[in-house]
């Protein structure tokens, strides 16, 4: 799955056709930004969605300028320092809680992805970005602080055994409501979105690296590799060295 996505995403950027049309299709999507920048974080598309959040007159304002050049510093630096893991570690961002600006301008949060593009020789021209605001949830007071710090924190810490009292400290809530909480917005519970998130670094790695599916297993805070196996089996309907040897066959 991530590499055919990874296959896709490379003619987005060497395309301006393929770049326009794609762009064009989500300026009909006011409450979802999507955004091509190269690897020095300078735009090099973005949808309509961003013009009045921005402060911009045309999307075309924003060609060649960098976050710093239109969000508040504080949404910058965080956008920069994802788009930095992102290149430097190559494992796409998906699912992150971040502060935007929504349509009138004011502050509020967003669920964001982003994948690497590469040219046809393999090398990394940039990255996809598309970003979905949560007015209702926003609004609502579902999403805060504390609760994407939480959500940071599992992303941060999928490899070790985390306890889900701890994650609920974390939140300043209990288990339940956690649970409740996170079932709203990513429509999982505690539990599965942290084995969601473990199951796809280690899918992950499995496809980009050349280490044993027993360290890869180990390195993603599963509990032993016929863990990983198992719900690798259930996620893909492959276990994953044959899910290794069909995406590297081009299957």
């Amino acid at each position: 799955m991530l590499h055919a996505i990874a296959n896709r995403s490379r003619h987005v950027v060497e395309s301006l056709t393929d770049t326009l049309f794609i762009e064009s299709l989500f300026d009909r999507m006011p409450d979802v930004v999507f955004s091509v920048k190269d690897v020095q974080g300078r735009y090099v598309a973005m949808s309509e969605a961003c013009v009045s959040r921005c402060g911009l007159h045309s999307k075309q304002e924003a060609i060649g300028k960098t976050a710093y050049d239109l969000f508040p510093r504080q949404m910058a630096s965080r956008y920069a320092a994802q788009d930095a893991d992102l290149f430097h570690r190559g494992k796409p961002v998906v699912d992150r809680l971040d502060l935007t600006l929504y349509n009138d301008r004011r502050h509020g949060w967003c669920l964001s992805n982003k994948q690497t593009v590469y040219g046809r020789d393999g090398r990394v021209l940039g990255l996809v970005c598309i970003s979905k605001d949560l007015t209702e949830l926003t609004r609502e007071g579902l999403v805060d602080e504390r609760f994407a710090a939480t959500v940071d924190h599992i992303q941060a810490h999928y490899d070790q055994q985390l306890c889900l009292q701890a994650l609920a400290d974390v939140a300043g809530m209990s288990v339940a409501q956690l649970d409740r909480r996170m079932k709203r917005v990513f429509q999982l519970s505690t539990g599965e979105f942290v084995r969601r998130t473990r199951l796809e670094a280690a899918i992950h790695a499995l496809l980009y690296s050349e280490l044993s599916i027993a360290s890869i297993a180990a390195d993603c805070g599963f509990f032993d590799q016929s863990a990983f196996s198992r719900q690798c089996r259930v996620a893909t309907g492959m276990c994953p060295s044959r899910l290794r040897q069909a995406v590297r066959e081009g299957a």
